[in-house]
C-alpha cells in the first residue's frame, strides 16, 4: 500500500497537541516542568538542570535512560537499551576505551550507574570481525570481557552498540515506530515518513547476526544527516555525540512519526461503556483450566477498561488477535498469540502444533514451554492476563494494552497489521539464551501463582500471615475494617480492601474483587477477631455478646460459605486456616463472648473439614494464646487481665510452660506451613501456638 504525501485536514486533537508544542517552544523549561504545558506529541523531557545532578558521560546516560524507560509508549518492563562510550580506569591507573551498556535484568526507568556494564571497545571490535558467532558463545565472550566482574551481564545487543560510531546510543520499542513497521509495506512507509534521516534494517533476530547485518547496512545506507536506524518489527536506534543528542533525536523521530499518524491514522475513541462484572466462579474455573494446562497455579487478572471493551467487541476480533506481538521480545511475556474465547484445550492443541512445526528451528535440543495462554480476549470477559506471579500478569496486561491500540490503528487506517512470521517468533521464544535462562532459574517460591484471602490483615496475626504469604510468592487479598489495609503492603501481589466482615454483602463483594484481580482463591486465613469488654456472665451485655459473635463466628461462616465454590475449583486444592484461641480448650473467666465465639468457629471449621474433604479442601485451626502485639490487646487490658490472675503484666505475657512470649509472627509461621505442602495430608487439626498451657496439656 502506498499513501500519498498529501495530508488530510488535521484533527482537533492534533491541532491541540501542535499548539502544545508551540507553547513549549515559547516558554522556559521551569514552567514546562511545573506542568503548565498542554498535551504534546512525545515531549522532550530533558532538563539540563536535572541532568547536572548526574556526573560525567555515564551519569548523563543514566539520566537519559530513565527518561526513555519511564515512558510506557517507548519502553515496557525492562525493554530497550542504552549505552555510552567513555574512559574506564583500571586498578593500575591505565585508561581503557570502553563501552558502558545497559546490563541484563535492569529496567531503564530505574537504572543506576551500576546497571551499566563496562567492556573494552577493542575486544568488542575483535568479536564483530568474526564471520560467525553463536549467541551463547557471544554472551560468554562478553561476560569474560567485562572490565568489572561485579557488573551485570551485558545486553545481547552490545555489539550493535559498540559498532555504531557515536558516543551515545538509545534504543526503544516506541509504539509509533512499531505502528509504522508492522505493516505489509513498512519499509516504504518508514522511508516516506523519515526520508534520509534514518536507515532501515529488515528484521534480523537480535544478537550477533543483527550486529553483523547492521555493519553491512551501515556501509550501504549511511549518509550525512542520518540520526537513527529503524529496525522493522523491532524498534528505533538513535545516536549522537552525547546522550542528550541521542535522546533528543529519539524524541524528534518519534514525534515525526506521531505527527504523521495523527493525520493518516487518527486514534479511535474508546467505548464509553465498559464490560459488566463477570461471574466469579466462571473466572475461577477458567483460571483452574489454564493452570492445569500450565502445570502450575497461575494468577489471572481481568481488565474491562474502555479500550479493552472496544477491542473485544470488534467483529474481527479473532482475526486481529491472531496476528502476533508488536515486537518479538514480547513473545516471552505474552506468547505468540492470545487465546480468543475460553477453549483452553483448543489453545493448548494449537500451541503444541506450533511447537512441533517449528522445533527444527532450534539450535539446541528444545523442551516445550508450558502451552497455557498468557493473554485471553473474550467479548464477554474482556482482557484476561495470566502469569506465574501477579507482576507477570500485570506485565502481560501492559504489553497487550499497547498491542490492542497499535493493531486497531494499523488495521483501520494503514492497510492491516502484519507481525513477524510464526517461525521468526518461535526462534525468539525458544532462543538459546532464553532456554539457558530457564535452565538457570531456581525453583519458584512455594506459593507462586496461588491466591490467598486474609481477614484482619491490617494488624496483628492477620498482617503477619499476609506478610509471610507474600514473602513466599503468594498473591494476597487482605480484608480489614481499618482503611489503612489498602496500603498495608505494596506491589502487584497485594490487594487491600477496607471491608466490614460482619456485612456479608460487603465481604462477598470483596471476594469478587479478589477474583477479578487474581483469578480465584486457593487459601483463606480467617484472622479477623475482637475480644470485647471483659465481664462475667451474670452481667452479660446482649449487644456485646452479639457484636463479638458477629465478628468471630458469623463473619467466618459467611466467608467460608462464599469462598467454598472458589476453593473447590482451586488448581492446587483449597486450604483454610481459622484462627481460634487457647480459650477454646481452656476458657477464661470474664471472657464468655470471646471464648464461646472461638469455640463456635472451631466447630464450624471441623464441620467444614468433614464436608469439604471430597473437594480436596483442607481446613485446620490454630489456637494462639497470649499474642499481645495484636489489636485485641492494649496495655490497659493486659494489666487488667494480669490483675485478675494476681500476677504482673510481664508474667501475664509469658504465662506458659516455655515461659516465652507468643508473637503474631510465630503464629503466622505455623499458619503458613499449614497452607503449604508439608501439611498436605492434614485436615481437621487444631494446633496450639501458646508456649504450652498446663490447662490444655
Amino acid at each position: 500500500m502506498t499513501i500519498a504525501r498529501a495530508r488530510r485536514p488535521p484533527t482537533q486533537a492534533f491541532c491541540r497537541r501542535l499548539a502544545g508544542r508551540w507553547w513549549i517552544a515559547q516558554h522556559p523549561p521551569s514552567l514546562q516542568h511545573a506542568g503548565w504545558a498542554w498535551e504534546t506529541l512525545m515531549e522532550n523531557r530533558w532538563r539540563d538542570t536535572d541532568a547536572a545532578a548526574f556526573d560525567g558521560p555515564l551519569g548523563g546516560c543514566v539520566y537519559g535512560s530513565r527518561l526513555l524507560g519511564s515512558d510506557p509508549y517507548l519502553v515496557l518492563h525492562g525493554g530497550g537499551n542504552t549505552s555510552v562510550k567513555g574512559p574506564f580506569e583500571d586498578i593500575t591507573g591505565r585508561t581503557i576505551d570502553a563501552l558502558y551498556v545497559k546490563g541484563s535484568g535492569w529496567d531503564l526507568a530505574t537504572i543506576e550507574a551500576s546497571g551499566f556494564t563496562p567492556l573494552p571497545l577493542d575486544r568488542l571490535a575483535e568479536l564483530l570481525a568474526l564471520d560467525q558467532l553463536s549467541d551463547p558463545d557471544m554472551m560468554r565472550e562478553l561476560s569474560a570481557a567485562r572490565l568489572d566482574s561485579a557488573a551485570p551481564q551485558p545486553s545481547v545487543e552490545t555489539l550493535l552498540h559498540a559498532f555504531l560510531p557515536y558516543r551515545a546510543v538509545q534504543h526503544s520499542h516506541a509504539d509509533a515506530i512499531v505502528t509504522l513497521t508492522n505493516l505489509a509495506d513498512g519499509e516504504a512507509l518508514v522511508r516516506q515518513v523519515f526520508g534520509d534521516a534514518v536507515g532501515v534494517v529488515p528484521y534480523v533476530m537480535p544478537g550477533f547476526d543483527l550486529a553483523r547485518a547492521i555493519v553491512d547496512i551501515w556501509r550501504e545506507q549511511y549518509r550525512d544527516g542520518m540520526v537513527g536506524l529503524v529496525l522493522l518489527n523491532h524498534g528505533l536506534f538513535t545516536f549522537g555525540s552525547t546522550t542528550k543528542a541521542a535522546y533528543t533525536r529519539h524524541i524528534g523521530l518519534i514525534t515525526e512519526a506521531e505527527s504523521w499518524l495523527e493525520v493518516h491514522a487518527p486514534r479511535t475513541d474508546p467505548d464509553r461503556a465498559t464490560l459488566p462484572p463477570a461471574c466469579s466462579l466462571e473466572l475461577a474455573g477458567l483460571r483452574g483450566r489454564i493452570s492445569e494446562a500450565a502445570g502450575k497455579p497461575m494468577v489471572m487478572a481481568r481488565h474491562t477498561d474502555r479500550t479493552t471493551t472496544r477491542f473485544v467487541r470488534r467483529a474481527d476480533l479473532e482475526s486481529l488477535a491472531s496476528r502476533g506481538p508488536l515486537t518479538p521480545d514480547h513473545v516471552i511475556r505474552t506468547k505468540r498469540l492470545p487465546m480468543v474465547g475460553t477453549d483452553v484445550d483448543g489453545y493448548v492443541e494449537g500451541y503444541r502444533s506450533y511447537f512441533e512445526e517449528n522445533r527444527h528451528r532450534g539450535r539446541t535440543e528444545l523442551t516445550m514451554l508450558d502451552p497455557a495462554p498468557r493473554v485471553v480476549v473474550d467479548p464477554a470477559l474482556g482482557l484476561l492476563t495470566i502469569g506465574e506471579t501477579a507482576k507477570a500478569s500485570r506485565i502481560a496486561a501492559d504489553i497487550y494494552h499497547h498491542t490492542m491500540t497499535v493493531i486497531e490503528r494499523s488495521e483501520d487506517h494503514l492497510g492491516g497489521y502484519v507481525a513477524l512470521s510464526a517461525g521468526d517468533l518461535f526462534e525468539v521464544e525458544y532462543w538459546d539464551l532464553e532456554q539457558a535462562k530457564l535452565r538457570r532459574a531456581g525453583r519458584a517460591p512455594e506459593f507462586a501463582g496461588m491466591v490467598a484471602v486474609v481477614t484482619g490483615a491490617a494488624s496483628g496475626i492477620g498482617r503477619a500471615c499476609a506478610g509471610r504469604l507474600l514473602s513466599r510468592g503468594c498473591a494476597v487479598a487482605g480484608f480489614d475494617l481499618d482503611p489503612s489495609v489498602t496500603d498495608t503492603f505494596g506491589g502487584p501481589s497485594w490487594l487491600g480492601t477496607a471491608v466490614d466482615v460482619t456485612d456479608s454483602q460487603a465481604q462477598q463483594s470483596a471476594l469478587e474483587r479478589t477474583v477479578e484481580r487474581f483469578g480465584g482463591v486457593d487459601i483463606v486465613v480467617a484472622a479477623a477477631g475482637v475480644f470485647g469488654r471483659p465481664g462475667v456472665i451474670g452481667s452479660l451485655d446482649e449487644g456485646q455478646w452479639r457484636s463479638v459473635m458477629a465478628v468471630n463466628s458469623d463473619a467466618v461462616a459467611n466467608l467460608l460459605a462464599s469462598a467454598h465454590p472458589l476453593l473447590a475449583v482451586s488448581p492446587v486444592g483449597g486450604r483454610v486456616v481459622v484462627i481460634g484461641s487457647k480459650n477454646v480448650p481452656a476458657p477464661g473467666r470474664g471472657a464468655a463472648p470471646y471464648s464461646a465465639s472461638k469455640a463456635a468457629v472451631t466447630q464450624l471449621a471441623r464441620v467444614a473439614a468433614l464436608e469439604w474433604a471430597s473437594d480436596g479442601i483442607r481446613v485446620n485451626v490454630v489456637h494462639p494464646d497470649g499474642v499481645f502485639d495484636t489489636g485485641l490487646w492494649s496495655e490497659g487490658l493486659v494489666a487488667e487481665r494480669a490483675a485478675a490472675y494476681g500476677i504482673t503484666p510481664r508474667e501475664y505475657r509469658t504465662r506458659n510452660l516455655l515461659s516465652t512470649e507468643v508473637t503474631s509472627e510465630r503464629v503466622a509461621g505455623v499458619v503458613t506451613e499449614l497452607c503449604g505442602a508439608t501439611f498436605d495430608a492434614t485436615t481437621g487439626a487444631q494446633i496450639p501456638v501458646d508456649g504450652g498451657s498446663d490447662r490444655v496439656v
